[in-house]
């Protein structure tokens, strides 16, 4: 069983929509493994997303993460990376295909409702930054 990281952000908390976003993995035969609701400070945000350091949206991107609750969640099943990626859609909500929740919900390139592991690193750099071992069931 593979591992990944999902982050309802603040606009989804915002919308009320993480019992949507929760639904729609499970729905497709996802388990959640780990799960709550937190608030990132400026340099949690900047910490978790030091992999985009030198990209030019990285400042607004934590100022957006660090903005608001956010829900975290572990998520396990087969092939649990690309299928939670294809559940979310593409980053862009302007390319991404319908029924998936950043075409259904987000408003832009950077509120775009959910976060995602996009390799084994990096959900094996994700999962530990929010759960311990005793928090993944």
């Amino acid at each position: 069983m593979e591992q990944t990281l999902s982050i309802v952000k603040p606009d989804g908390v915002k919308k009320n929509i993480m019992g949507e976003v929760i639904a729609r993995f499970e729905r497709n035969g996802l388990r959640i493994a780990a799960l709550k609701m937190l608030k990132l400070s400026k340099e949690d945000a900047k910490n978790f997303y030091i992999v985009h350091k030198d990209k030019p949206f990285y400042n607004s991107l934590t100022d957006f993460m660090s903005e608001g609750p956010i829900v975290v969640m572990a998520i396990e099943g087969e092939n649990a990376i690309s299928r939670v990626r294809d559940i979310m859609g593409a980053t862009n909500p302007k390319n991404a295909a319908p029924g998936t929740i950043r075409a259904d919900f987000a408003s832009d390139i950077e509120h775009n409702i959910v976060h995602g592991s996009d390799s084994q690193a990096s959900a094996s750099y994700e999962i530990p930054f929010f759960f311990s071992s005793l928090e993944i069931l």
